[in-house]
């Protein structure tokens, strides 16, 4: 087992020296670290702007999303040619003939990838702090936002490499990786979207009012006249979108199963105070069937004296608690995608092999 471990850790080592040394990796750190301290900057500068105080969740909650989104453009091309870019250099074949087993290989590979992926994430480090110290961040919603962050910068650098092996061509292999993240990312709020609106149910509203042109005078309180006269029902038909139907394939988003991951808190109206809430929340709604059949009628609470008969309005923090988490779904899935990219590369990098893409390089 020690000698596995060194081997890989080896491994490791060699492909952190060729990715650190190169100028591009430091250019690329600086340019992550000016970029997230301009939006801290910026969201910070709103905040006071508009008045804000001490409840600053939304700026660590937006900082963790813009890193999530950074990392994602820049491990593909990190990770994506990991493989066979040493195969067209003709430096995997040296590495095979030495006692590192294919799996060794792959996996040394994928952990360099992943770490060198976390790099942006430390870079973005001073100003996480700063945003946590400034107030409003819980610890709950820190260790579980960090701990995903750190997965899904993982799982894209587990389906690079993967796919690295896979695949005979560095460039195919790398807009592919880039692909499957667009998939994921853009690809299922697009899905979900047009299979929202493919699937659509007929909403009967029926409104009863009140005819205000009857004179006389009117309650200070509720604004309904002393002398109540209905109107007549009025029934109207649309149509909506059944987004409940098609609502799990949101659960494939990273930015979902970010927001859905970490705890949500809300203020004393129920709304959500981050943008971790305000996406779970989005996505806990979408969850809710559209009620079919409604009657909004203006004359019973007339009558009543009572303007909380028209109130029935659910707030978003009631919503959430009513519906179900779907973070461990989608993570499962990621985790799933990355562990049969990673086996079918290990599978590709053994040797002998049986079969070789035509023009591949062996040494």
């Amino acid at each position: 087992m020690t000698r596995y471990l060194d081997t890989l850790g080896t491994i490791i080592l060699l492909e952190l020296r060729q990715r650190i040394r190169s100028a591009a990796w430091i250019v690329l750190v600086i340019v992550v670290f000016v970029l997230v301290g301009v939006v801290t900057a910026m969201l910070w500068a709103s905040i006071s702007a508009f008045g804000g105080d001490a409840e600053t969740a939304g700026v660590y909650s937006t900082i963790i999303f813009f890193v999530l989104l950074v990392g994602t453009l820049v491990t593909p091309a990190i990770s994506g040619g990991a493989v066979n870019g040493d195969r067209d250099a003709g430096t995997l074949a040296t590495t095979q003939v030495t006692l590192a087993s294919a799996p060794q290989i792959v996996l040394g590979k994928f952990l360099a990838a992943w770490t060198v992926a976390l790099t942006f994430l430390l870079a973005s480090l001073p100003f996480l702090v700063f945003s946590v110290v400034a107030g409003g961040v819980r610890l709950d919603t820190l260790l579980a936002s960090l701990g995903v962050l750190v997965l899904e910068l993982g799982i894209v650098a587990a389906i690079g490499v993967g796919l690295s092996a896979l695949m005979s061509r560095a460039l195919f292999s790398v807009v592919t990786t880039y692909l499957t993240v667009a998939a994921l990312s853009i690809g299922t709020l697009i899905a979900f979207t047009l299979g929202g609106l493919a699937f659509q149910s007929e909403v009967r509203s029926t409104y009863i009012g009140v005819d205000y042109s009857v004179g006389g005078e009117f309650d200070p309180q509720t604004g309904f006249p002393e002398q109540v006269e209905c109107l007549p029902p009025e029934t109207y038909e649309y149509l909506v979108p059944r987004f409940d139907y098609v609502w799990g394939i949101l659960a494939a988003n990273p930015y979902v199963v970010l927001a859905d991951a970490a705890p949500t808190t809300f203020d004393s109206n129920g709304n959500p105070q981050d943008l971790f809430g305000t996406i779970a929340t989005g996505v806990r709604a979408a969850q809710l069937a559209p009620e079919l059949e409604m009657v909004t009628d203006e004359c019973a609470a007339a009558l009543a004296g009572d303007l909380d008969l028209l109130n029935d309005y659910e707030t978003p923090q009631e919503v959430f608690e009513r519906t179900v988490p779907s973070w461990f779904v989608g993570l499962l899935l990621h985790l799933l995608l990355a562990a049969l990219a990673l086996g079918g590369g290990i599978a590709r990098t053994r040797t002998p092999a049986g079969r070789l893409p035509k023009g591949s390089r062996v040494a």
